[in-house]
């Protein structure tokens, strides 16, 4: 084989991009060996070096509730359809609406109201209305906003779960935590600038991912961190026995040597994002034991969290810990809360979901208020989309299921710029069409990215060709909910 024709066979496509980037790889390795001089450098600050204008919200928490809560049971209140029990959904309401097989089938489409009792909160002139379900949540009813008028293009979890979380409803796109990460950076070196946390619920749990944490095609180094719910929160993370931190010390600078020598031969980006995923293990050995130690805190703020506090990777201890990392300047915390996909006996299996995360997202919410924190904390509420109105499978008084359901659900914010105590948008009679300012998905991205300080259209990333965003080539802020 001709000598030349061997050296292009062994340039990989990524080492040939990297090396016409203007130096990439290497102003990330100088910025790596040493951060002194290069400080305020836009790969240590996030690709944007500052945000595009002043943020409302210095960091998020998203509460994302996996499976799809039912609206009209949680904060969508329709009294109305107390007289329409076990009637067929109109022909004209359902319309043309692609449905799942768990309910094509069916003879019928009968209608189930809620058992629930509402009430109404907060201190406006339209009041927010809250099921009895969530009592504590209602005691926080003056900080939040309801958006009752979110909808969706997906209709089963996984393409809905991987929308709400990248953007797009194919996986391998970067997450938003990633898209934050990349953009603005770490506003703290001894932890991971974005952190993922998993709680269990109760009853039928949809399957939870790696891949809507990760960093897709942008630098590996913004991907969310998973803490498990164990004594050992991230793997490998403790020295093994008879490995001294002396010693963990000088392996790691043996390995940053070689990378070094790697990427200034390869110009390889991703030798330099190991190096620094090598040193943030290092820093973080010391900062997780503290993090997860609660010695520190109160006996009332533990106990406004509620009695599953201390059980590791419950709800509550998940919602104290982002507290814990939010102050400690993680700049996005995403808990993934299982167990909302409701096909059958809703109402017991509701009122367990319920109860287990009532309080703790509540204290969550008055706890950052009480400290200072909730007006630049961005929290988010809400799951993949929305359940049905009609029952799926048998249906009594008590006792009923409800199908997925893209056209309308409802998720709720508070902090970071979100106007406290009000509802936006507006459903049918039925609960099942949009009639008043319509959120999608896109919109949603959008308008979150801007109380972070970041312009949607701006924050992009060249792959393929082509200039990738999180809301691709939509998304409209809606202002109306805006501070």
């Amino acid at each position: 084989m001709d000598p030349l024709e061997d050296h292009y066979l062994n340039v990989t496509r990524k080492q040939f991009f990297a090396k016409t980037a203007a130096g990439i790889g290497g102003l990330a390795l100088g910025s790596l060996m040493n951060q002194s001089l290069l400080a305020n450098s836009p790969l240590e600050r996030g690709l944007l070096g500052a945000p595009h204008f002043p943020a409302k919200a210095k960091r998020v928490i998203y509460l994302f509730q996996n499976g799809g809560p039912a609206q009209q049971d949680l904060f969508d209140y329709k009294p109305g359809l107390l007289e329409k029990y076990d009637q067929d959904l109109p022909d004209s309401v359902r319309g043309n609406q692609r449905i799942t097989g768990m309910t094509s089938r069916q003879a019928r489409f009968p209608i189930v109201p809620s058992i629930f009792k509402f009430n109404k909160h907060a201190n406006n002139q339209d009041g927010l209305w809250v099921s009895e379900l969530y009592p504590y949540t209602a005691q926080i009813a003056k900080e939040i906003c309801v958006v009752k008028s979110m909808h969706t293009s997906a209709i089963n979890h996984e393409p809905g779960i991987t929308f709400l979380q990248t953007g797009s409803e194919l996986p391998g796109r970067p997450s938003f935590g990633s898209w934050a990460s990349y953009g603005l950076g770490s506003a703290n070196e001894n932890l991971p600038g974005f952190v993922v946390m998993i709680s269990q619920g109760y009853g039928n749990m949809q399957t939870i991912s790696s891949r809507l944490w990760g960093s897709g095609f942008l630098p590996s180094e913004h991907q969310g961190v998973n803490l498990r719910g164990a004594e050992d929160p991230v793997l490998f993370l403790s020295d093994p026995n008879g490995i001294e931190r002396q010693d963990r010390r000088r392996m790691l600078d043996f390995l940053a040597k070689r990378n070094q020598e790697e990427a200034l031969r390869s110009n390889d980006p991703d030798v330099a994002a190991r190096i620094a995923q090598y040193e943030m293990a290092y820093r973080m050995q010391m900062s997780v034991p503290e993090l997860t130690d609660f010695a520190e805190e109160s006996e009332d703020t533990l106990a406004m969290y509620g009695p599953d506090v201390k059980k590791a990777g419950s709800y509550a201890y998940n919602c104290l810990m982002a507290r814990r990392l939010a102050e400690r300047g993680v700049r996005f915390i995403q808990l993934y809360n299982r167990g909302w996909d409701q096909h059958g006996n809703l109402p017991k299996d509701i009122k367990k979901q319920a109860d287990a995360t009532d309080q703790p997202q509540a204290a969550l919410i008055k706890d950052l208020k009480q400290r200072g924190m909730l007006d630049d904390t961005l929290v988010i509420w809400g799951g993949e989309f929305g359940r049905t109105t009609y029952s799926q499978g048998t249906l009594s008084k008590t006792n009923y299921g409800r199908d997925h359901h893209p056209r309308c659900f409802s998720m709720w914010f508070a902090g970071g710029g979100i106007k406290p105590g009000i509802s936006y948008g507006q459903t049918d009679d039925y609960c099942y069409n949009i009639i008043e300012n319509p959120v999608h998905v896109h919109d949603l991205h959008a308008t979150l990215l801007h109380l972070m300080g970041i312009n949607h259209e701006q924050l992009t990333y060249r792959h393929q060709g082509r200039d990738f965003r999180l809301t691709d080539v939509h998304g409209h802020i809606i202002n109306d909910i805006l501070v």
